[in-house]
């Protein structure tokens, strides 16, 4: 609400200051905003943020090449644009006040720390979700839900320890970390859910018929000095599932994973999809983890998968793993984002398998959540 009002009135003044009337250019009109924060203030320190932009230029970000993006520079721009640039800046610098903020509490804030995509959630996806859900999503995000150890600092209960193990109750240790139900197999029950939403997407797409395609290596053309080289493509990003013609797949839910006759190991990936005609093979390893510790499950499991995978190219098997992570609390890791790409899902088809995994392992953490009381555990008793 503060950064609508702020916006609001920074277009007032950019309009009564860019007014195409003189008088009403030169009537000296003040924008009432109170004593703690100034409109004019505000556009101004905004016109001269684009103009440092204009003098330092085109900045190169990540993996990106030069002139890869299009720079706009400020003095050029005229009427709506430089209206809207200049509201940009006031956005962006309310963000940046908004994070400082979270960053200075110490749990409330601690998804700043997060090394994960943001989940974006529509109007229409919050008008179709149960009170509950949202209350869930909303507080466990920020960690203010009702626990034990929570309820005990503010003085509403004496004892802070976790009704099932004994240990310290807090929302990580409810969710990821208490022994007892990860023994009664509550974490492997939320596992399975999201492997099998992760399943049913892949499976989808390893039955789509497509062509086979030999990816070689894009060629590369030089330019003398002083020409202009041809225009640029898209890059095309390599499918793995368009490297053999047809495919199998197994997935390891409730234990029940039978290895194909690859190599001889102990190792039991949640799905593997294989090529038998063409050598190939895909592993996938999934993990449903607490947020902060998802960069720390990848390398856990890329390091236990990896001789695995190195078998399976010793033996002449082309082959692709992929440990994924997909947060306890919805939030998927990035390596869910480039596996989809390289199985070929790309656009608001890898957005949709994304939004659905992430619905799927936050409803599963929200039940479990309304059953951490519960001494005994029945699997069967939760569908949802």
């Amino acid at each position: 609400m503060v950064e609508e009002f702020k916006v609001a009135k920074c277009r007032l003044v950019m309009n009564l200051k860019d007014s195409k009337d003189i008088k009403v250019q030169k009537a000296g009109v003040v924008t009432r905003t109170g004593r703690k924060w100034s409109a004019g203030a505000t556009v101004s320190k905004a016109e001269n943020t684009l103009e440092l932009q204009d003098i330092v230029g085109n900045i190169c970000v990540g993996k990106r090449g030069l002139g890869v993006d299009h720079f706009q520079q400020w003095s050029k721009a005229e009427g709506k644009e430089k209206r809207d640039r200049i509201v940009s800046v006031v956005r962006s610098e309310e963000e940046q006040q908004r994070k400082s903020r979270a960053v200075e509490l110490g749990q409330q804030g601690s998804w700043t720390r997060w090394n994960l995509p943001e989940r974006k959630i529509t109007w229409t996806d919050l008008w179709k979700m149960e009170p509950l859900r949202i209350s869930f999503m909303l507080r466990s995000v920020y960690d203010t839900l009702p626990i034990s150890s929570k309820l005990c600092r503010w003085g509403l209960l004496e004892d802070p320890a976790c009704s099932l193990c004994g240990g310290r109750g807090t929302l990580a240790h409810v969710l990821s970390g208490c022994r007892v139900a990860l023994r009664q197999g509550r974490y492997r029950w939320r596992h399975d859910q999201v492997l099998a939403a992760l399943a049913d997407i892949l499976e989808k797409e390893r039955r789509q018929k497509r062509s086979l395609i030999e990816h070689r290596k894009p060629h590369i053309q030089f330019v003398r000095a002083g020409e202009k080289g041809p225009p640029t493509t898209t890059a095309y990003h390599v499918n793995v599932l368009t490297q053999a013609p047809s495919w199998e797949m197994r997935v390891d839910l409730n234990k029940r994973l039978v290895l194909p006759d690859l190599v001889q190991t102990t190792l039991r990936p949640d799905i593997v999809i294989w090529s038998q005609q063409r050598q190939k093979v895909i592993l996938v390893e999934l993990t449903v983890p607490w947020e902060e510790g998802c960069d720390e499950a990848h390398e856990k499991k890329a390091g236990k998968y990896q001789e695995l995978a190195e078998l399976c190219r010793h033996k002449g098997w082309n082959t692709w793993l992929f440990p994924v992570e997909v947060g306890a609390r919805g939030f998927p890791a990035q390596s869910v984002w480039r596996m989809f790409q390289k199985l070929g899902l790309t656009g608001a088809k890898r957005k949709a398998a994304i939004k659905t995994l992430a619905e799927r392992a936050e409803r599963s953490s929200c039940w479990l959540w309304c059953r951490r009381d519960e001494p005994n555990w029945n699997p069967d008793n939760s569908k949802q």
